[in-house]
């Protein structure tokens, strides 16, 4: 096995992990390097994927937004399971942030006056996403990977997994295990400053927007490791999924779309999202897609549609030409105004407990962006906030560890060293299921968490999940599997989706991306105002559960 040692070794190649890279290597000068493992090539990444735009509080120049105001929408869109200060912190820190990302070669859109362009999304109560077109999640990694690439402090490791975590008996990790595809081996990186930020748990469910590489590893990892993990019930589902039969990944049709005058309606044409909230297509992600999944339900469908015919299919070709390209790669004429879309899995709330500095229960374990759980989102993730927090913990992460010695360690203790003996052992590289079919035990996690854990839930389709589930987890326990991805990765899908499971099956309310419909009542009032959500925050944080009347 080989050994080596960076004094930062961060895991994934989304916008948290290339700007944490970044930031680290601009401000302090580490002798042991910075090094970035990702699962596939640098370039993939759930964030990548992010349409609509990233959320910028600017009210130097967004004279309708504040501070205030951004806090007040979070919570809401949170329903007060947000972390105050969190949500604050990161709500004042947007500004530097992303003219960060403006000088580092980010080109957000433009009005024809030259100024920053500011689009509104759901839940929002002023306009301010900035986008770059409908592809800011590309135009920012894009630019992210091309400086990390030119980085001569930065060094990469592709088609790489992080398998586990070397935590001593003083419950401080002193690096990882990886496991490189192309060479087949392990490797040992000792590093006194692990970060996790592989993104979230999309490709455990049947309909995701998210790529095939976001498969709930870093949760997995963590958990392993003994990390605190929370909030594992809240998954958040888009609305609006470009509705393609498609095993992997379904298109997103960006909230944005909506945000610009579309309007949601059945296969009859008729328009249903006032029914459900007075908001209608600009309520919470969590309402338009019980909206959407109902009236689909009600009428045996397995899609609705999205008008654009308001605003002009021209405008919408232009506004939006990823989406149309989407459109027109899979067959759909929107020369009729209707795009076809259904929910699908998207984002999760929860994840590795950390601070605001993305510090675990795990000393020099730190985890960014979707993986983590920062208190930021609370129980559903309003729109846009997601770049933002990726970014913001990253600049807060790299300014915490510029203050620490970052030289990589050099002794290890006994746990350690009986960690490191079981890969050193293991050079065979043998695997029980070279000869099972992994894809189809995948597509099982999926279909079995679609149906169980889905977007609506109760006590029966989780517990009949659970068993499921379980019987998977113990017909594949018995193998290390690292080198075939597949199945390390199937793993990982079936743990996750218990973490889930377990979660709502013991969270008997109805709160945000969580719905059981055997405790349908809300316990949460989402007309709640920013101060009553604050005071509501500091029940939760007393209390540990949330009821408002």
């Amino acid at each position: 096995m080989k050994y080596s040692k960076y004094s930062v070794v961060i895991i994934g190649s989304g916008v948290a992990g290339l700007y944490t890279a970044l930031k680290i290597a601009s401000q302090k000068h580490t002798n042991d390097g910075i090094l970035v493992v990702t699962k596939s090539t640098l370039e993939i990444s759930g964030s990548r994927l992010a349409q609509g735009g990233i959320v910028a509080v600017l009210p130097e120049i967004n004279k309708e937004d504040s501070i205030s105001s951004h806090i007040s929408d979070t919570i809401k869109a949170g329903c007060g399971l947000n972390d105050f200060n969190t949500v604050k912190f990161i709500s004042q820190n947007s500004s530097c942030v992303i003219q960060d990302l403006i000088n580092l070669g980010v080109e957000f859109d433009k009005t024809p006056g030259g100024k920053l362009s500011f689009a509104l999304e759901a839940a929002h109560s002023v306009a301010r996403i900035l986008h770059v077109k409908d592809a800011t999640g590309m135009a920012i990694e894009d630019v992210l990977c091309k400086k990390v690439r030119e980085s001569n402090d930065i060094d990469v490791y592709e088609n790489t997994s992080a398998i586990e975590i070397l935590v001593d008996k003083n419950n401080s990790a002193r690096g990882v295990i990886v496991y490189n595809r192309e060479s087949d081996s392990y490797e040992a990186v000792y590093s006194n400053a692990l970060v996790i930020a592989t993104g979230g748990i999309g490709q455990i469910y049947a309909h995701t927007t998210n790529p095939e590489v976001v498969t709930g590893d870093g949760i997995a990892l963590a958990y392993r490791a003994g990390a605190d993990i929370e909030n594992m019930e809240f998954v958040q589902f888009h609305p609006t999924a470009l509705a393609v039969n498609n095993k992997v990944s379904m298109p997103l049709v960006s909230e944005a779309v909506r945000g610009a005058g579309a309007k949601l309606c059945d296969s009859k044409g008729v328009y249903f999202a006032h029914d459900f909230d007075e908001r209608a297509e600009l309520a919470p992600r969590d309402v338009v897609a019980r909206a959407i999944y109902t009236t689909m339900r009600k009428n045996g469908d397995d899609h609705v549609f999205l008008d654009i015919s308001q605003m002009g299919i021209e405008f919408f070709r232009r506004r939006f030409p990823n989406i149309s390209k989407s459109c027109e790669e899979n067959g759909i004429d929107i020369s009729d105004g209707l795009i076809p879309v259904a929910p699908a899995a998207h984002y999760f709330m929860g994840g590795i407990k950390t601070n605001v500095c993305g510090e675990t229960s795990i000393e020099n374990l730190y985890a960014l962006g979707e993986v983590s759980c920062s208190g930021f989102h609370g129980a559903n993730r309003l729109a846009s906030n997601s770049l933002l927090e990726c970014a913001a913990g990253a600049y807060e992460l790299a300014d915490f560890l510029s203050q620490r010695n970052l030289d990589a360690p050099k002794n290890f203790d006994e746990k350690v060293k009986e960690t490191l003996n079981k890969y050193e052992q293991d050079s065979d590289n043998t695997c029980d299921f070279e000869e099972t079919d992994i894809e189809e035990i995948k597509n099982s996690i999926k279909d079995i968490m679609w149906e169980g854990a889905g977007i609506v839930r109760n006590k029966e389709g989780l517990l009949r999940a659970k068993l499921k589930l379980e019987k998977l987890l113990q017909a594949m326990r018995s193998s290390n599997c690292a080198h075939i991805n597949d199945c390390y990765e199937a793993k990982n899908m079936i743990l996750v989706s218990l973490l889930i499971v377990n979660a709502a099956l013991k969270r008997e309310n109805s709160i945000g991306a969580h719905f059981r419909e055997d405790f349908p009542k809300s316990t949460y009032d989402i007309t709640t105002s920013g101060a009553q959500a604050q005071e509501t925050h500091q029940e939760v944080s007393d209390n540990g559960e949330i009821f408002v009347e």
